[in-house]
């Protein structure tokens, strides 16, 4: 479930182009600004230019104006944006986090799950290691709602599997033999932040995760 962070070059992209288009705007808008000095400066002073034609050349003169004020402005709530969500994923580290998914860490001999079924169900348990290979089986009988998963780290040869990345999957009957979709969330503690990007990924063990795919949060014990 690992999110790679290549958000950096499209926020670069994104970034280029604004600056683009203010520029284009602000060069529109010298342009303007030069030749309504000019067509002042040298119109007739027998015929002065009409009243009507004026006010609309200064309305549209306002307009260009506000535009470029307006672009500036939303740089600036974009750029308070940012730095609002860097700070808030800032906080985060040493949190224990979960999400939906189903591949966690295995650490200190356990690796947690939390699995929620509709209904009672009975389910057949898979583990499998980052190669995608089975390494332990088992059957489980789940409740309704939400309940905690532990697997020890045994294979099913009885053999301690290495620390690392596993998979749960699970495939559930309810008494009456139809099949029950059941839902998988991972628990772990945030390590860091990674700012590079478009928005803030807080890193969970090797998975990179954005806010808004944390289900919720617990503060370390102080």
């Amino acid at each position: 479930m690992a999110v790679n962070p290549t958000g950096s070059v499209g926020t670069a992209t994104a970034s280029a182009s604004s600056l683009v288009g203010q520029q284009q705007i602000a060069g529109n808008f010298q342009q303007f600004l030069q030749l309504l000095t000019t067509q002042l400066k040298n119109q007739d002073p027998l015929s002065p230019l009409d009243t009507n034609q004026f006010t609309q050349q200064l309305v549209a003169f306002a307009s260009v104006e506000q535009q470029l004020k307006t672009n500036s402005d939303l740089d600036q709530l974009v750029k308070l944006n940012k730095t609002s969500q860097a700070t808030a994923a800032l906080s985060f580290v040493g949190s224990q986090v979960t999400a939906d998914g189903s591949t966690t860490q295995l650490k200190n001999g356990v690796a947690v799950w939390n699995i929620t079924s509709p209904r009672p169900a009975a389910a057949s348990v898979s583990i499998l290691d980052q190669n995608g290979n089975t390494v332990w089986t088992g059957q489980q009988t789940l409740d309704t709602g939400t309940q905690s998963y532990a697997w020890n780290g045994r294979t099913s040869t009885g053999a301690v599997a290495p620390n690392g990345l596993y998979t749960i999957q699970i495939t559930a009957q309810d008494a009456a033999g139809q099949s029950v979709a059941v839902s998988t969330q991972y628990t772990g503690t945030v390590t860091g932040v990674d700012l590079s990007g478009s928005q803030p990924l807080l890193q969970v063990g090797s998975s990179y995760l954005t806010l808004s795919q944390i289900g919720s949060i617990q503060k370390p014990a102080l």
